[in-house]
C-alpha cells in the first residue's frame, strides 16, 4: 500500500543489513579523480539503494555505468522503511550515493542535508509530464530525477456496471442497487482504514474530502504546500467531512471502518463489489482474478469539485553525503533519466511512466495507461514539505471518527488543533 507518511525508525535488523551493504562505499580521502570525487577510481564503489523490483531492473544500467567510470556498482535493495534507514545511515557517514524513493521525502530531506538539488536544464525538465514537474520541484529547485507516476483510480466491474458512474453519488446508488438485488455483498470497495482496522486512511480518503471542497495547505508563490494556510478546521472542511459522515456507519453505511486495502481488493476480485477505488498496485489483482473491469478517475460528490487523488512521483535522489556525488550526479541525470531505464522500470512494474516519450510507449502497450493518465492529471502531488508529518497521525484519527459516527465539526475542531499544535512544537 501507498499511504505517505514520515516513515517510523527502521527495525534494527534492517538497518544493520544496510549499513554492513554500504560499508564498502566509503573510503579514505584522497585526491580527487576526473569525477571529481575523492579517492582513486578504482577502489571506488558507487552505491546505489532501491526496492527490490528497481534494483533488478537498474543493475544492468548502473553496471555499464560504472564500467565506464572505472568504478565498481554495488546496489542494495532496502525492503523497509527506505526513508529513514536513508536518513539514519547517511548521518552515520553510511548511505548511498543514490537514492530511489517517492517525491514527498524532498521537504524532509532538504532540512535534514541529505539531498542535493540536480542540475537539470529546464528544457530536459520539459520532457516530464507536469505533475511529475511539479512533485520534484521544491523551494523552486529540481531536487530529483522522476521516473514513474501513481494515483488512485476507479476500478469498475464492467459485468456488473456496464457504464462509469458520472458522479460518487450514482456510484453509491448503482452499488447499493446491485447489493439490494443480492448481486454483491456491498456497494464499493474503499479503503477507510489501515491495515490494523484502527486508524483512518487519509491517502484515500483525499479524493472525496478534495471533491467536498476541503484542502490540507495552500499553496506558496513558488508552489511548494504553505504549512501557514492550513484547511483543516475551515469550514469547508467541516462541510467536507458532513458528506463522507452520511456515507458512513452514522449514515447509510456505505464506507466502514472495517475496509482496508487488502479486504476491499478482495471483495473487487472476487465480485462481491462492483467498485474499488485503488492504484495501479491492485491491478494485477484484477487481471490475474480474470475479472472484467475499466478503469475512470475517482467520481467526485454531484455539483461538487473535481475529485483530486494525491499523485504520488517514484524519483532518484543524489545523496549529499555520498562517497561519489559529482558520478551520481552524472548517472542520475545521464543515464537514470533515460527512456531506456524508463522502459525497464515499467516492464518491471507497470506504473505510470514520468518521462514523456517512456509514457507513449506504454500507453500504446497497454490500454489501461491512459485511464491512469488522466486521474494522475486530476490529481494534486502529495506535499512533500516536513511539516506534512504533523497531518497524518491527526487527520487518519479524524477520518476515522467520521466513518464511526462521532460528531462531526468537534472531531475536525481536533484534528486542526492537533495539527497545529504539532506544527508550532
Amino acid at each position: 500500500m501507498r499511504r505517505r507518511r514520515l516513515l517510523a525508525l527502521a527495525g534494527a535488523s534492517v538497518l544493520t543489513l544496510a549499513l554492513a551493504a554500504c560499508g564498502g562505499s566509503t573510503g579514505a580521502t584522497g585526491t580527487s579523480g576526473a569525477s571529481g570525487d575523492a579517492q582513486p577510481a578504482a577502489d571506488r564503489t558507487f552505491l546505489i539503494w532501491a526496492d527490490q523490483k528497481r534494483a533488478d531492473a537498474l543493475r544492468p544500467f548502473a553496471e555499464a555505468f560504472a564500467a565506464e567510470n572505472g568504478v565498481k556498482a554495488e546496489i542494495v535493495a532496502v525492503a523497509q522503511n527506505q526513508q529513514q534507514t536513508f536518513v539514519t545511515a547517511s548521518q552515520a557517514g553510511k548511505g548511498p550515493d543514490v537514492m530511489v524513493g517517492a517525491h514527498d521525502w524532498i521537504g524532509n530531506l532538504v532540512q535534514n542535508g541529505l539531498i542535493d538539488p540536480i542540475p537539470v536544464p529546464a528544457d530536459k525538465m520539459d520532457d516530464y509530464v507536469d505533475v511529475a514537474r511539479k512533485a520534484v520541484t521544491y523551494q523552486g529547485q529540481v531536487y530529483a530525477v522522476p521516473y514513474a507516476v501513481e494515483s488512485l483510480v476507479l476500478f469498475r466491474n464492467t459485468d456488473l456496471v456496464p457504464d462509469a458512474p458520472r458522479t460518487f453519488d450514482e456510484l453509491v446508488e448503482e452499488g447499493e442497487e446491485l447489493r439490494r438485488a443480492g448481486k454483491v455483498e456491498q456497494a464499493l470497495g474503499y479503503t477507510v482504514s489501515q491495515q490494523d482496522g484502527q486508524s483512518g486512511d487519509t491517502y484515500h480518503m483525499y479524493p472525496l474530502y478534495s471533491s467536498g471542497g476541503g484542502y490540507l495547505f495552500g499553496s506558496t508563490a513558488t508552489g511548494d504546500a504553505d504549512p501557514g494556510d492550513l484547511g483543516v478546521g475551515s469550514p469547508a472542511s467541516v462541510a467536507a467531512f458532513e458528506k463522507i459522515a452520511a456515507l458512513g456507519e452514522g449514515g447509510s453505511g456505505v464506507l466502514r471502518r472495517s475496509f482496508t486495502s487488502d479486504n476491499s481488493a478482495a471483495a473487487f476480485t472476487s465480485g462481491r463489489t462492483p467498485f474499488l477505488v485503488a492504484g495501479p498496485w491492485r491491478l494485477a489483482d484484477a487481471r490475474t482474478a480474470g475479472t472484467h473491469y475499466a478503469i475512470t478517475p475517482v467520481p467526485g460528490f454531484a455539483g461538487g469539485a473535481t475529485a483530486r487523488s494525491f499523485v504520488g512521483v517514484q524519483s532518484f535522489f543524489v545523496a549529499s553525503k555520498g562517497a561519489n556525488k559529482a558520478l551520481a550526479q552524472e548517472f542520475v541525470a545521464r543515464t537514470l533519466g533515460s527512456v531506456e531505464v524508463a522502459d525497464a522500470l515499467y516492464a518491471a512494474e507497470p506504473r505510470l511512466p514520468a518521462l514523456k516519450e517512456a509514457l507513449s510507449h506504454a500507453r500504446a502497450a497497454d490500454p489501461d495507461v491512459a485511464a491512469f493518465e488522466e486521474a494522475a492529471e486530476l490529481g494534486v502531488p502529495l506535499p512533500s514539505i516536513p511539516q506534512m508529518a504533523a497531518v497524518w497521525g491527526p487527520f487518519n484519527t479524524l477520518v476515522h471518527s467520521v466513518v464511526k459516527g462521532d460528531p462531526v465539526a468537534p472531531s475536525v475542531t481536533a484534528a486542526a488543533k492537533a495539527i497545529k499544535d504539532q506544527l508550532a512544537s
